[in-house]
This record gives C-alpha cells, sequence and structure tokens, in this order.
C-alpha cells in the first residue's frame, strides 16, 4: 500500500507531502490545476520515462519520494539483497538536464530492477487503457491473465518451439545447388587447411615456451656454468667449503653436546649444495642448442599465428570449428536424405502442436465462460442492464493452422443495448461504455492480482448520471480489498471517498503554484458543491452535495 508522497519542483509543484490511506482516496480540482501531475509524480518513482519538462522551471532538479509497505515485495528484497523494515522507500531524482537516478531504501536501482518492483506494488489505470482494450491484440492476453492455465500455454509453447526449431533447420537445408555447391567448396578448402595444419591442444603455449628459451640461450648457459662453477667447479667451491665446515663441527660436536642441532643444519646444507649443483650440471648437459630449431618454432608459430587471425578463433576453438566445419559438410552432402526425414518429422510435430493448440483451446474456452459471466455481472452493476460480453474464437487460416499463441485468434465483442448484435468494442462501445469496461475487467483481475494498490486515472472519461453514480459504488467496492486512488471531475464517484485530497493551483509573485488539501466533511462537501455549480455554489447545490455524501455513506452502510 501507497502511505506516503513526498514531490518536489514536479511542473506546478513545488512541493507536497500527501499521506494516502486504506480504501479509497479521491483527488479533484480544476482542469489544470495538477491532479494527473500527481499520478505522473507516483508514475515517475516507479520507474517510468521522464523528460526535463517534468521539472519546475527554474529548478536544478525534481524529486520524488514514496514510502509503501513491504507486504509481498519480500522475494524481491531478497532477489537484490536490499534491507528494508517496515518501510520501502523508492526515490526518483530528476535534473534539469532531463537526466534521473533511482533508490530503493538508499539503494541505487536500475530501471529494470524498478520496473519489476514496480509491478508488485501499482497497478495504474491510465486514460489510454480504454484504447488498449479496442486493441484485439491483447484480448488473448487479457483473458490468459484471467484463467487460463499457465502449464497448458507452457506446453503448447514447448511443443511450437520444437516445430519452429525444424522449420529452420529445414530452411537451411533448402538451400539450392549452386549454394550448396559453393558452401561445399568453402568448407572442404577449410576442412584441408585445418588438418594440414595438424592442430593439437596447447601445442603454441609449449612452442612460445620453448623458443623463448632458446632465445636466451646464450645468457641461460652463461648463468648456469657460472652456478655450477660456484658449487662444485674449483677447489674451494661452495660444495666442498659446506662439507669441510660438516667436517669441523663434527668435531665440535663430539666435545659439546650441545652442537648436535648445529652440526645437522649445516650437514643438510651441505647436501642440499651439492644436490642443487649437481641439478644444474644435468640441465647443462641436457641442453641442445641450434638454429635450424628456433627458426623452426618460429615458421610454427607464425602459421598457428595466422590460422588464428584467418579465423578469428584461438588455437582450442580452431580445434573445435574444424569439427564444426566436418559436421556442416556431412549435413549438406547428406542434406537430401536429412530433408526427407526433417520433413517427416516436421508434419508430426505439427501434429503434436495442432493437438497441443486444440487443448489450450478448451482451456481458454473455459475460462472464457467465467470472464464472460463476471464482466457481464460487472457491467450490469455499472448502470449497464443489457448488455452482452462475449470472448469470440477464430481458426487461424493460414498455414499451418497455427503460430507461437495457439491455434485461434480471440477478441472481445459486446452489445450494449437490447436487440443489437454482438459486435467488435472498437465499432460499437463509446467513451463511458470503454471506461465501464476496462474498470470491470480490472476489478476481475484485480481478484487474483496480488498487487495492493490501484490507481485509476479519470476513469470517468464519457461517464455521467446514474452511470456515474455506479462507477463511484463499484470504485468503492474494489477498495475494500485493495487501495483505489481515483482523479475524477464527478461528484458522483468524490462523495464515495474515504480520503478526499482538493488539488488547487493559485499565483504568487508571477509563478504557479499547486497545493494539495486533504479534506474535512465540510471540506468534500464544498468540492462536492463546486463539481456540481462550478463557482456559482448556493445553499441549493451545497444541500444536493451533503444528500450526496449521505447517500454514499448510506451505500457503505448498507454493504455486506
Amino acid at each position: 500500500m501507497l502511505n506516503e508522497l513526498h514531490i518536489e519542483n514536479i511542473a506546478v509543484i513545488e512541493r507536497a507531502d500527501i499521506r494516502f490511506e486504506r480504501g479509497l482516496n479521491v483527488l479533484t480540482g480544476e482542469t489544470g490545476a495538477g491532479k494527473s501531475i500527481v499520478i505522473d509524480a507516483i508514475g515517475a518513482v516507479l520507474g517510468d520515462r521522464v523528460s526535463r519538462e517534468l521539472v519546475r522551471r527554474g529548478a536544478e532538479k525534481a524529486l520524488v519520494t514514496a514510502v509503501f509497505g513491504v507486504e509481498g515485495v519480500e522475494p524481491w528484497l531478497l532477489e537484490n539483497d536490499i534491507d528494508a523494515d517496515q518501510e520501502l522507500i523508492l526515490q526518483r531524482r530528476i535534473l534539469a538536464d532531463g537526466k534521473s537516478s533511482s533508490r530503493v531504501c538508499g539503494v541505487p536501482v536500475t530501471a529494470s530492477q524498478l520496473k519489476d518492483l514496480a509491478s508488485l506494488l501499482v497497478d495504474v489505470h491510465g486514460q489510454n487503457d480504454g484504447r488498449q482494450l479496442m486493441d484485439e491484440r491483447r484480448h488473448r492476453e487479457y483473458l490468459d491473465r484471467f484463467g487460463v492455465s499457465e502449464s497448458a500455454i507452457k506446453d503448447y509453447q514447448a511443443e511450437f518451439e520444437k516445430y519452429r526449431a525444424m522449420q529452420k533447420e529445414l530452411k537451411q537445408l533448402d538451400v539450392d545447388e549452386v549454394e550448396k555447391e559453393r558452401l561445399s567448396e568453402s568448407l572442404r578448402y577449410q576442412i584441408a587447411e585445418l588438418e594440414r595444419a595438424e592442430l593439437k591442444p596447447g601445442e603454441k603455449e609449449g612452442l612460445v615456451s620453448r623458443r623463448d628459451l632458446l632465445r636466451n640461450s646464450e645468457k641461460l648457459t652463461e648463468a648456469l656454468d657460472e652456478a655450477i662453477r660456484l658449487l662444485y667447479g674449483e677447489d674451494d667451491n661452495a660444495v666442498s667449503m659446506a662439507q669441510n665446515a660438516e667436517y669441523y663441527a663434527g668435531k665440535a660436536a663430539s666435545l659439546v653436546p650441545e652442537l648436535g642441532s648445529t652440526l645437522s643444519s649445516i650437514h643438510d646444507a651441505a647436501f642440499a649444495l651439492s644436490d642443487a649443483a649437481e641439478t644444474l650440471r644435468d640441465f647443462r648437459e641436457s641442453l641442445d642448442f641450434s638454429p635450424e630449431e628456433y627458426d623452426s618454432l618460429e615458421e610454427r608459430i607464425s602459421q598457428l599465428n595466422k590460422l588464428e587471425r584467418k579465423y578469428s578463433r584461438d588455437e582450442d576453438a580452431l580445434i573445435s570449428y574444424l569439427q564444426e566445419c566436418r559436421d556442416r559438410l556431412d549435413t549438406i552432402e547428406y542434406a537430401d536424405e536429412r530433408s526427407a526425414k526433417l520433413r517427416r518429422e516436421l508434419e508430426a510435430q505439427k501434429k503434436q502442436c495442432l493437438r497441443a493448440a486444440i487443448r489450450l483451446r478448451e482451456n481458454r474456452k473455459q475460462a472464457a465462460k467465467d470472464l464472460e459471466q463476471r464482466i457481464m455481472t460487472e457491467l450490469r452493476e455499472l448502470n449497464m442492464p443489457s448488455v452482452r460480453f462475449a470472448v469470440e474464437f477464430a481458426p487461424l487460416e493460414e498455414e499451418p493452422g497455427f503460430d507461437r499463441n495457439g491455434a485461434d485468434e480471440i477478441r472481445f465483442v459486446m452489445s450494449a443495448n437490447a436487440g443489437e448484435e454482438l459486435g467488435r468494442i472498437s465499432r460499437i462501445a463509446s467513451g463511458g461504455e470503454l471506461s465501464r469496461i476496462m474498470l470491470a475487467m480490472k476489478n476481475v483481475f484485480a481478484e487474483k492480482d496480488p498487487v495492493a494498490t490501484m490507481i485509476f486515472d479519470e476513469i470517468d472519461t464519457g461517464v455521467s448520471g446514474i452511470a456515474a453514480q455506479r462507477v463511484g459504488e463499484k470504485l468503492y467496492s474494489v477498495s475494500r480489498g485493495k487501495q483505489v486512488l481515483c482523479v475524477t471531475h464527478l461528484p458522483q464517484i468524490a462523495a464515495m471517498a474515504d480520503s478526499h485530497y482538493l488539488i488547487a493551483k493559485e499565483e504568487r509573485a508571477g509563478r504557479t503554484y499547486t497545493e494539495v488539501t486533504r479534506l474535512d466533511r465540510d471540506g468534500q462537501r464544498m468540492e462536492l458543491a463546486r463539481l456540481h455549480g462550478g463557482d456559482n455554489i448556493t445553499l441549493t447545490t451545497l444541500a444536493s452535495a451533503e444528500e450526496q455524501l449521505e447517500a454514499a455513506e448510506r451505500f457503505k452502510e448498507n454493504l455486506p
């Protein structure tokens, strides 16, 4: 639930602090006062795209902070390694040049992280959602969200992906003969070149190491010779001197037993020096340098480097690529046989897809029946008593008779008035009807949606009279299970508010300022009177506003 919203320098709002409550929160005010700016600010802190135009003129930056409860987002917090106690604090900072940054509980987050979090916190119904309802490409998505088995969808999509993979492979096989020959020649050439190279894993590393050894052979032999000379090569060498020291230390230890450990150390040192001298001498005798070997190493390394540059692969990848070329050549040479086999497999997979599509269709039709009944019940409660709503299935006609979404085109159809045929929503529904259909769908979907807060930005488009009253009652009913924020111009909706906020603007020193005020009972009555009669607030409009508030209170009391 959205508990608090802090706004700084967003459009005409210099500063505002709003504490939202449970239930139905309504925002009203004159056109242009900044009602939708509050919704835009919420959108901004939830990761919507922002621009420099959102920053108040003359300000260096804008800031939006929203405080939510943590219920329902604990897995997201754990996954993103963010700590939150009892409150989830979201912050969006927007600079005057349009750049922005976001934080959750003080931790910087990316736009994609924020979008994922926002989907768990708020469901926003904007003014363009009615237009989305007319987009028949979205209808299948709406139906699947309502109640189609996720396993049925996944089973079908798995079969479809197998079909697509076979199609792709068959298409690669079905190249013309000229192209096949060109590819075959190219692969044969590459295979021959790589086979001649007789590539071996790790060879280049060993060659480079040996070459570097040969490159420094003169310095190496000089160093070895000198080390051997000092250790073993002269009368007063290190080994003989250590052995002499061991002899005399032994004589001393025979007189002073405490020197036994020292004698042992000298003995070990003499042995280590002798062993080192033998190792150096053996290594020196094993050296066999020749200019011919060095030239051979350089030639082989150069050959490997050229192949690596030519094929843009390192040594190990070249070995893998050789096998890949062999496999591709085999595929081309046996393409006719493989193609015939694959066509048979593709036909069998097509039948598998159709069977999975039929199972998905039946699942969707069952969900469609439930959706139709629920939507019609909701719409009758929204003063559309003669409405008929249906989900229409039309088989796909083009081969193969299915696509990635199934084997049917799915669209919503309706009849708003008795005696009229069912027709496409885009051709039949008025603006007010679209708003009510969308509200009905939102209410139905909300039952399975864990999101705790729903926002409706001017849901009352095209609605008036009794229909507006029913919309207000429906919004209140929804708010008993969800927190609802609603921007409206209609007194019938505003009267149902649990918390009513007035958005008002004024000019001071040549600048426009917007203030957000939570209304008490008298303030709510005055605002309803203004919504009824504009600036001309009379005793009659005040009485009418009072009657409307009392009627709303009775409606709330009589709900089960």
